[in-house]
């Protein structure tokens, strides 16, 4: 069986063998596909794999290329195209002839593309003739984030723009915007696809509502090989110290953090939060007073007006095994996003034991049980005023941060928990079954 995966960017262990930058997201697909490739004489399955690729990859003019590298010992094609992955919002129409090139060239007997978001997808679901045979992997939903987006940000925020958000075009409006640009083209794609793989009711949901015909099939995701075997210890983590995994767009709720902190602080005067990722909030040069954006400004608001200049710290970007060594040193792990699918900084947090506080939104509960495996808090609902429920979320998600540091015998019978719930939900050897019997079925 001939099987070609569509990805949101190359993988770290090809773009390793390539000579190129990797990234460190969507990681955990390597481990997936060194799995596939290792089981390949019983499993039959001939893997291909297509994927955006930086300039350096491409001979001049040309759009998409193949590589051939050699992983766990078997042979693997690797295709690259051209897509410019910063405007996802922006169809492009020449990805439809790089698609119907790797299909004519491979010949694939199906496609598995992993995730909606990026035109990509799309390009390839309209070019491979059998759509019987075509597979989507439900990530993030962008139509449903850009209801979601604004994050009960308070009216002036929304509105306010900074010189880089004019320059780029990229206030806050607009960005919501492109988002719901890109759930156009997200629904067509889930629309002509035979087959849908999620992994919670909320994509369920949406799946049924935009494609009844589809079937449907639930696939949970294998998180970075890391991720296993490490155990969180009481003893050996930074008391009262808070990790979230990034902050640096109003989906992921930074600002219900900070509007809780002071509440928190009151309790626990020595609490610190800290963030990876992206920061947006850096404000020591005159080029980063010139790149701040209205959210990066707002957060800045929020940490001087109520004083919690020594409470927060941003880590930027981490690698793999510093995430994992952050995650260990924290007293909590906190998701305070306004929406989320099964989002894997949650899935790697409850993997490690580290006790969790999430917001009861999208597909989360699907994945953490409220009480059992932590605490859970009714966060972003849509329809609400956004002036009044930014007050009530952040005091909720304030309460449920000091109820679960008050209680310690507690807060590590909810780690014990999340780590036996999440060696089910993530569990390598599971999963790869699953995905080998729905190729089956798919092609039988």
């Amino acid at each position: 069986m001939r099987v070609l995966w569509l990805c949101n960017m190359i993988m770290p262990m090809i773009a390793e063998q390539l000579g190129l930058e990797a990234s460190n997201k969507e990681g955990w697909l390597s481990g997936l596909a060194s799995v596939t490739l290792d089981q390949g004489h019983e499993n039959e399955i001939e893997l291909a794999v297509a994927f955006p690729g930086p300039d350096q990859l491409f001979p001049p003019g040309q759009t998409f290329c193949m590589r051939t590298i050699t992983v766990r010992g078997r042979e693997l094609k690797c295709f690259g195209f051209r897509e410019d992955v910063s405007r996802p919002e922006i169809y492009d129409q020449g990805l439809e002839e790089s698609m119907k090139w790797i299909i004519d060239f491979w010949k694939p007997d199906m496609v598995h593309c992993f995730g909606t978001e990026y035109p990509h997808t799309l390009a390839m679901c309209r070019a491979f003739p059998d759509k019987s045979r075509l597979l989507i992997s439900l990530q993030g939903l962008c139509a449903v984030y850009a209801e979601c987006y604004f994050a009960d940000l308070p009216t002036e925020v929304i509105r306010s723009v900074t010189l880089r958000d004019v320059l780029k075009k990229d206030s806050l409006r607009e960005q919501q915007r492109k988002f719901v640009m890109r759930g156009v083209m997200e629904k067509e794609a889930v629309k002509l696809a035979g087959n849908i793989a999620g992994r919670t009711a909320w994509d369920h949901f949406y799946t049924k509502e935009w494609n009844s015909k589809a079937r449907y099939f639930v696939m949970n995701e294998t998180l970075r090989e890391s991720f296993y075997g490490a155990v969180w210890d009481r003893k050996s983590c930074i008391p009262h110290s808070v990790f979230l995994s990034q902050g640096d767009y109003p989906i992921k709720g930074f600002h219900y953090m900070l509007k809780a902190l002071p509440k928190i602080l009151e309790t626990f005067p020595d609490t610190k939060v800290y963030v990876a990722g992206n920061s947006i909030i850096n404000y020591g040069t005159l080029k980063q007073k010139l790149k701040i954006s209205a959210y990066g400004r707002y957060l800045r608001r929020l940490i001087r007006e109520n004083g919690l200049q020594d409470a927060v710290v941003m880590l930027g970007r981490l690698e793999e095994g510093q995430m994992r060594e952050r995650y260990l040193k924290s007293h909590l792990f906190v998701c305070c996003s306004s929406i989320e699918n099964s989002p894997n900084s949650l899935g790697e947090a409850m993997l490690l034991g580290v006790p969790c506080v999430s917001a009861d939104v999208g597909g989360i509960p699907s994945i953490f049980t409220g009480g059992g495996d932590g605490i859970m808090y009714e966060g972003f609902r849509v329809g609400l005023n956004n002036e009044s429920n930014l007050k009530a979320v952040s005091e909720k998600l304030a309460k449920s941060v000091i109820e679960m540091w008050q209680n310690e015998s507690a807060l590590e019978i909810y780690g014990k928990n999340a780590r036996k719930h999440a060696e089910k939900t993530h569990d390598p050897v599971q999963n790869y079954r699953i995905m080998t019997e729905i190729y089956a079925e798919i092609t039988e």
